[in-house]
Parts: structure tokens; C-alpha cells; sequence
């Protein structure tokens, strides 16, 4: 298991600096600039983890990336150790760490840095501990749930609707009802409270801007399409022969009389698969907990098959998700990639595009400025991609953005201007003496969402930048 864990991390690793960074990344080594215990988007950890990156090896993209490729191989390790929980041997365990580790969704989270590249290897982590304080009737692995589970919840607040989800399944099954009163559950729940309590304040104190954001998100995915998606999503997102693996695994951890204990584990999946469904939830939010379904199926397919035959499943399945893979890692050259149909499922990669064009270009229409105007110049972006890129690469010019976290680091002083604008379509309506100049492009002409965007230049805001302010900041995803 240690050599397939290796294995996925070099892979990755090899290909960390193709294209470029996702603009989610640039506003994290941002953030992790302004270190708070909270944020309006997320806690604290994987800001954290991207300005260490960022004072290591300045914009090294491996370096950025190293942390997520190791938890992508940690995943592979985690996963084929539930196996071995459910009673899986090694068949069992080697084929759930192929199939968790050729899956794409494993691959997109291990190639870039996100939030949810560590929260699933966090969900996974519960998830096993509690198991093992289930299976092996051993309730002190609710403390070590707890402790992970505060941790991962520094990291991304969805951890909390898998502890509810296990709360769930703990109380309606008869035979682990007995776990609610133990004091190490309680135990474990106070240490991630614990844990957990400095972002918590931070939110509180800020007017819990973070479900202001979950809200509209989850409006905006509250369609039918996006429903229908949501179910898709699950299915493809290791790859489809896989979800063939663990819907056979929930459906055996539901009925098979040797995991009755196991049962809160697929309550759990049932009261999240519903609950996101409800709330507008994305398909991805379940990839934690996918792993422990495929452990089953896994398992399960290990007692029935002989050695030769598991042997031909691994291949097989690696195979069927490597078929998807382009669209998860930069394996094409960037034109193939932007003109194959793999880019319309892996949008995030024409995202890592053209960031350098981007910055230079805003760099060239500062130079063009008079001498006098340089030094007291500011540049507004619309988006913390934008604005990220902007301060990751280096412009001889502060960098101000309303979105999100970059809303709270502003505004810029009341003297500076003028002002260079670059992703408002209307700049007039907040600046005055606005201007056009330049548009926004990259080498190999592809189209994403900064290609085409006008670059103004403006004389200052209408109304001063205390005014202005509250009119460019905005949360939104």
C-alpha cells in the first residue's frame, strides 16, 4: 500500500508545475498573508499551509502542491485501511487503494491546493477511527475522531455534517446506541468543539459571514439540473466503474448481517446524500466518505473472487478512470488540452492558464502610466483570482479586490490613484475618468474566464474609497 501511496504522490508531483496555479490557490497564498483565525470562505489551515509553501520556495508550484499530493497518497493509505477495519485482507486492500487511487476525483484534489484536498483525507480519518471504535467496541477512538475532526474542522467547516451524520447513525441503530454514553464520544466531541472554537469566535465576530456564502451557493445549486448533477457528480467522480464498487458496498454495509456494527457508516452516507440534496449541496461534498463505501465493496468482492481475478478487477478499473485522467492532471499540452472535450469537464484546469500573460499585461498598462502617477497608482480586480495572481507574481503596485477575504484588506488609502481596473465591465458607475486601454489574453489564445476582460484606467473613485468600499466588496464563490 506505501508503494501505490508513493506512487500517486510522484505522479503528482511530476506534474505540479504544468500549467499554472488555480486561481483558488493565489488567493490562499494571499490570505495566508493576512493570517486570521477565520476567513469569510474557510478557516484558517490551508492558507496557512499555502504561505509556509510561499516563504519555502516563493513561487515554487511543487512546493505549493506537495502538501495535497501527500494527502492524496495518505488517502490511498487511510482507505485500504478501513478495508482492513471491514475485515478486508490484503486482495481487499490493495484493490481499494487502486481504485481510490487511480480516481480522478483523487487525482484533481491531490494536484491542487483546495480546501477539500485535505477535508477528505480529514473525513477519511473519522471515518476509520470511528469504525475501529465500533467494530472493535473500543470507544476510545472516539477521542482520536474528536481530536481529527477539530482539526479537519480548522480546515473546512463541512467536516461538521459528517460528525452529525455518524451522531445519526450512532443513535438509530440499536446495537451502537450504547457509544452515546460513553465519555469518550463526549470526550471526543468537546475536543473538536475545543479545537474548533477560534474559528468559531472569528465567524461570530464577523457576523458569520461563511453562511452568508453557504447560502447563496446553495441557492444558486438548488435547480433541478444542478439535483440531477449533484447525483451524477457521485458517480463519475472516482469514475463510473467505480461507483458500480461502492454503491455495491453501501448496499452490503446496509444488509450484511457480519456489519450490523457498520450500519451507522452507511446511515451516515444516506442522511448526507439527503441532506445535500435538499440543501443544495454539491456532488463532491461525499467524496470523504466514498472511500469507506468502496473499502466494502472491496471487501466484499475479495471474499467472492479468487487472487487472479482481483488481480484483473484492479487493472481493469485503474484503466477505466485513467480514461478520464487528462481532465483531472495536466497530462496534455495546454492548447490540446483547451481544444479536447476534456476541457469541458475540467473547467478548474483552463483556470491555471494564463496567469503570467495576465500579470504582465497589467504590469504594462502601470509602466504606460506618467512617472508621477506610478508611485501613487493602485490597481482594483474584481476577483480574488485576479487580485492574487497580481500579488503572487509581483507588481510594482498595491493590489486591493472586494471579493471575500481581500474585502476585509481594504480599502486603499484615500490619496491613491489613479486607479487601474480589471474585471469590472462598468467601471464608471464607481470611478471617475475612466478610460479603456488593453484587453486580457494568454499565449495559446484559450478561453477562460479572465481572456477577452477590458483594463481600465481611472483617475480615482466617485466618491472616495471609504464610500466606494462598500459597493465593491462582495461575497460570492
Amino acid at each position: 500500500m506505501l508503494a501505490i501511496a508513493a506512487l500517486d504522490a510522484a505522479f503528482l508531483l511530476v506534474l505540479a508545475d504544468r500549467y499554472g496555479p488555480h486561481r483558488d490557490e493565489l488567493y490562499f497564498a494571499s490570505a495566508g498573508h493576512h493570517l486570521a483565525w477565520g476567513y469569510p470562505d474557510q478557516p484558517t489551515l490551508t492558507p496557512l499551509i499555502a504561505v509556509a509553501a510561499d516563504m519555502i520556495a516563493p513561487g515554487n508550484l511543487v512546493v505549493l502542491r506537495l502538501s495535497s499530493a501527500l494527502a492524496a497518497a495518505a488517502l490511498v493509505v487511510v482507505s485500504a485501511l478501513t478495508a482492513r477495519e471491514l475485515g478486508g485482507r490484503r486482495d481487499a486492500q490493495i484493490l481499494t487503494g487502486v481504485v481510490v487511487g487511480t480516481g480522478v476525483v483523487t487525482l484533481v484534489l491531490g494536484h491542487l491546493l483546495s480546501t477539500t484536498s485535505l477535508d477528505v483525507l480529514f473525513w477519511c480519518l473519522v471515518v476509520l477511527f470511528a469504525l475501529r471504535a465500533l467494530g472493535r467496541d473500543q470507544p476510545k477512538w472516539w477521542l482520536t475522531a474528536g481530536v481529527t475532526a477539530g482539526v479537519g474542522l480548522e480546515n473546512k467547516t463541512l467536516l461538521a455534517f459528517l460528525v452529525a451524520a455518524l451522531g445519526v447513525g450512532v443513535l438509530v441503530h440499536a446495537g451502537s446506541r450504547h457509544h452515546l454514553r460513553s465519555p469518550w464520544l463526549w470526550a471526543g466531541a468537546a475536543a473538536a468543539v475545543a479545537i474548533w472554537a477560534p474559528n468559531l469566535v472569528w465567524q461570530a465576530t464577523h457576523g458569520w459571514p461563511q453562511l452568508t456564502l453557504s447560502a447563496d451557493i446553495n441557492q444558486e445549486y438548488r435547480v433541478a439540473g444542478e439535483r440531477i448533477f449533484y447525483v451524477v457528480q457521485q458517480l463519475i467522480m472516482f469514475s463510473p466503474l467505480a461507483s458500480v464498487v461502492w454503491v455495491f458496498g453501501l448496499w452490503r454495509l446496509m444488509t450484511a448481517p457480519r456489519w450490523v456494527w457498520a450500519r451507522p457508516l452507511a446511515t451516515a452516507y444516506l442522511v448526507l446524500l439527503v441532506v445535500f440534496a435538499v440543501s443544495g449541496g454539491k456532488g463532491y461534498y461525499l467524496a470523504g466518505i466514498i472511500p469507506a463505501l468502496i473499502a466494502a465493496g472491496c471487501v466484499e468482492l475479495g471474499e467472492r473472487w479468487e487472487r487472479r481475478r482481483i488481480a484483473v478487477a484492479a487493472v481493469v478499473l485503474a484503466l477505466f478512470a485513467a480514461v478520464a485522467w487528462p481532465a483531472a492532471v495536466p497530462l496534455l499540452p495546454e492548447k490540446a488540452f483547451a481544444d479536447s472535450p476534456y476541457a469541458f469537464v475540467g473547467q478548474d484546469q483552463l483556470e491555471t492558464i494564463g496567469w503570467p500573460e495576465f500579470v504582465a499585461t497589467l504590469r504594462g498598462v502601470l509602466q504606460s502610466l506618467p512617472p508621477d502617477e506610478r508611485g501613487t497608482a493602485v490597481v482594483y480586480a474584481e476577483n480574488y483570482g485576479e487580485a492574487g495572481a497580481l500579488v503572487y507574481y509581483g507588481l510594482a503596485a498595491p493590489v486591493y479586490s472586494g471579493h471575500n477575504g481581500f474585502g476585509s484588506w481594504g480599502p486603499p488609502p484615500q490619496t491613491a490613484a489613479p486607479v487601474i481596473v480589471v474585471g469590472l465591465t462598468r467601471p464608471g458607475t464607481v470611478f471617475a475618468g475612466c478610460r479603456p486601454t488593453t484587453r486580457i489574453d494568454n499565449a495559446h489564445h484559450i478561453d477562460n474566464e479572465e481572456r477577452g476582460m477590458r483594463v481600465w484606467v481611472c483617475a480615482k473613485p466617485r466618491s472616495g474609497w471609504s464610500n466606494a468600499w462598500p459597493r465593491l466588496t462582495h461575497l460570492d464563490a
